[in-house]
């Protein structure tokens, strides 16, 4: 084996709600307000889980944060006990309940920006919370990210954690959902492509209609962080016409796996530029970058964004070929399967498969396979220092299914979150949780 790539899927909490949060995604804008179903969200996102162990790959479970957040209500000022604090705070602000109630963890991407030990300095896998400080309902799950991280990553002789950046949107941090990385083999060294949206401090292109996340100073933070070398490095704009399109992230418009990036046409700013520094610097690492650009004639910047197809993940498999895992929504739009369907049929690409899956329940949030997963690359002795109760097994599915169908709600309004019952419901299962994964005390309290 010549390195592993993991992906770690985080589970969907018990308060997954829909309550459009995130401007910018519009997923999450349009379905404001519908009932959610967290079950089938939970256990839609384990099937692709199992599937992915199924097919060879190494893949792992990153548990939800604990909501809704009472810790922060009562830093507020919101007193009582807990359900006298939920009363208070529904009756004062639903919006500030379902903030505090947010099951958007979920989207571990957005977790933090890894950089495998093949590529640091110090030879360890670095590890950077993200601040996620344009989303209040996102900025607070740093601190619990980050217990977690350091419980399935404990071994200090392999893997660095780094403290997210300040909080403030000049230094605004999105995690690996505006970060690839390219390389022959998994556990050689690769270059990696920071995708910002805007600078804070230099100025220049940015959009117009919905925010940039992702500064050039917080990725170039980072780069430093994890022990980069220039040469190792590339920065990008992603294209300001793309974020105001709804590409809120990079990985919403491109996905790369080893050294082929998948990309549309209008994903980056000074395209070209950027695909020439990444062909150069591969170069002085003996690797050829694979371009696969999807046209818009093919593919529109529309159709690109409700159907998520670049927010697929890109893997390989253990026979070697390589294969998208998509949403359901790429099979059922007309130009996306088709283009799909040629692409896989050309001779020369280098993607093979295409499996689909359902995952409305995280889609109808703004969020796809790609946002359900943080990819970790790895030597093997790196994996072995891993927790070993978080990685899938058939045993670890029916226990996880189990525990789904034991505690989560099959149907759930925004105004359910004030239910005192439901904050009982969600500590128990939590409880339970940490003891299944055997990750320690990561919660500020439990029943």
């Amino acid at each position: 084996m010549s390195g592993i790539e993991a992906n770690f899927d985080g589970l969907v909490g018990m308060t997954h709600h829909y309550a459009g949060l995130s401007m910018g995604n519009e997923a999450s804008i349009n379905h404001r307000g519908q009932k959610s179903n967290p079950r089938k969200a939970a256990l839609q996102g384990l099937t692709k889980m199992k599937a992915l162990s199924d097919m060879g790959l190494v893949q792992g479970v990153l548990p939800p944060q604990q909501r809704p957040d009472l810790a922060t209500l009562r830093q507020l000022g919101f007193t009582g006990n807990d359900a006298q604090v939920l009363n208070k705070a529904a009756k004062y602000s639903p919006l500030l309940l379902s903030n505090l109630s947010s099951a958007s963890s979920m989207w571990t991407a957005n977790a933090a920006t890894v950089s495998p030990s093949a590529d640091s300095a110090d030879n360890r896998v670095h590890f950077t919370v993200a601040n996620l400080n344009n989303k209040l309902h996102r900025s607070l799950e740093s601190v619990t990210t980050s217990r977690a991280l350091k419980a399935v990553f404990s071994d200090q002789n392999y893997f660095s954690h780094h403290a997210p950046l300040p909080q403030h949107a000049d230094w605004g941090d999105e995690g690996a959902a505006n970060h690839n990385r390219f390389c022959g083999e998994y556990d050689e060294a690769g270059v990696q492509l920071f995708v910002y949206g805007r600078s804070a401090f230099r100025g220049g292109p940015a959009p117009e209609r919905y925010p940039a996340r992702q500064t050039l100073e917080a990725s170039e933070a980072i780069a430093r962080l994890h022990q980069l070398e220039e040469s190792q490095t590339v920065f990008a704009q992603q294209n300001p016409i793309a974020i105001d399109s709804g590409v809120f992230h990079n990985d919403v418009i491109a996905v790369s796996n080893k050294n082929v990036l998948f990309y549309h046409e209008q994903a980056f700013l000074n395209q070209q530029s950027v695909l020439a520094e990444i062909e150069e610097k591969l170069a002085l690492l003996g690797q050829k970058l694979i371009p696969v650009e999807v046209p818009a004639s093919q593919v529109s910047m529309q159709d690109a964004v409700s159907s998520y197809l670049f927010n697929s993940q890109l893997l390989n498999l253990s026979d070697g070929s390589m294969a998208l895992i998509l949403p359901e929504e790429c099979r059922t739009n007309t130009h996306v399967s088709s283009y799909l369907q040629s692409l896989v049929a050309t001779d020369d690409s280098p993607i093979r498969q295409l499996h689909f899956f359902d995952l409305r329940e995280s889609m109808r949030n703004g969020g796809g396979p790609a946002c359900l997963r943080l990819r970790v690359a790895m030597k093997e002795k790196e994996l072995a220092a891993v927790n070993p109760a978080v990685l899938m097994t058939p045993d670890l599915y029916l226990n996880l299914t189990d525990w789904v169908e034991r505690h989560y709600r099959d149907s759930l309004y925004a105004a359910d979150l004030a239910d005192p019952q439901l904050l009982t419901e969600v500590c128990s299962a939590l409880d339970e949780l940490t003891q299944i994964l055997r990750l320690g005390s990561i919660y500020e309290f439990q029943r």
